[in-house]
């Protein structure tokens, strides 16, 4: 009976010895996949690889990220796979683009999955004053020349694009005569068409073309006729942006001022990291602790500015959440927003 007395106790004190020890973290020792619904190389892929570092830093167990890129249908193909075909286990990230917040709004047919049901872990947010700008030597110099003048033509990417898509909401705003969109550029080829008097003007994201085309401004070769702020009473730190109309106040309606706000919510939005529904609740608090430290690392904050020549403008979860709840739904706003993106003439004002 003693010595089995002293083998319970020896059984005890190794059971409770062995619990005493910290467990390693979940994500030691494992891969992260990150799935990115845009081809290498682009925009958002290095928007989304300069957080890549400092994530993995802040993950506890320091997990290693591998990167899979899934592109198709504006975001869309990405968004499905992770939707229905990702286990939801912590181990794979999607880094989406904002064409996945887009196919749903649209009622888009290929969409299988449910915007609010995913969980979200933040967003690269894509805050700027997008400007329509026009050539000074066509003499647009002001919202009522614009109007007076018939077939202006306005230089874009590809139907759709959000570029594309903005220009017509100018055009829209300022009440121009059949105005004719001149398609086909990438967004760097816009600029030498409207220097080669190919086109008479475009619109831009003003941050990045005041660095680009600095010497426009130099030599006065433009001018910039209004903008739309990204989010709304975006405050100006350039003294060439700051005295500039803003979209709204050529507004008639409350259901033209809806319509910019879905305009602004769409592309404000950015690009959000995500994991399927489901996901154990612990592992998402990892995740977004996680993120949130990583949003707020110095590496990253460089990291980012030196890949895209861009701020850093990061949305934390929560943040996030709250912009996608109170995105304009109404099915007659959603109507009018896909007349915009598509080919077809602009629709009339009431």
């Amino acid at each position: 009976m003693m010595k089995l007395f002293q083998l319970i106790c020896l059984l005890f004190l190794l059971c409770t010895g062995a619990s005493a020890q910290p467990q390693a973290p979940f994500y030691e020792g494992k891969n992260i996949l990150l799935v990115i619904g845009t081809d290498a190389g682009g925009s958002g892929d290095l928007r989304t690889r300069a957080i890549l570092p400092a994530l993995k830093k802040h993950i506890p167990g320091h997990p290693n990220i591998v990167v899979q890129y899934l592109p198709g249908a504006g975001g869309r193909k990405a968004a499905n796979h992770v939707y229905t075909t990702v286990k939801p286990d912590g181990l794979t990230i999607g880094a989406m683009v904002t064409g996945m917040i887009q196919g749903p709004l649209f009622g888009e047919s290929d969409v299988l999955y449910n915007l609010d049901k995913f969980i979200y872990l933040g967003s690269h947010a894509r805050y700027a004053p997008y400007g329509f700008i026009s050539r000074k030597a066509a003499g647009f110099t002001s919202k009522e020349k614009l109007s007076a003048a018939t077939g202006v033509r306005i230089g874009a990417p590809a139907v759709g694009h959000s570029l594309y898509t903005m220009a017509r909401l100018f055009a829209y705003m300022f009440d121009m005569k059949e105005p004719r969109f001149v398609t086909g550029y990438t967004p760097r080829e816009v600029d030498f068409a409207l220097e080669r008097n190919e086109v008479d003007a475009r619109v831009s994201v003003l941050d990045s073309l005041l660095t680009r085309n600095a010497e426009w401004f130099d030599k006065d070769l433009i001018h910039l006729n209004a903008t739309i702020d990204i989010p709304k009473d975006l405050n100006h730190s350039h003294p060439r942006l700051a005295k500039l109309p803003e979209i709204e106040i050529y507004a008639r309606s409350n259901q033209e001022r809806r319509l910019i706000a879905l305009f602004r919510g769409v592309r404000g939005i950015g690009q959000p990291f995500l994991v399927p529904p489901g996901t154990p609740p612990d592992r998402v608090k990892i995740l977004r602790d996680a993120m949130r430290k990583a949003f707020a690392d110095p590496e990253y904050l460089k990291g980012y500015e030196k890949l895209t020549s861009e701020p850093a403008m990061p949305l934390a979860p929560e943040d996030f959440e709250k912009q996608l709840r109170e995105l304009p739904r109404e099915a007659e706003l959603i109507d009018l927003f896909k007349k915009f993106s598509g080919p077809g003439p602009l629709p009339k004002r009431s």
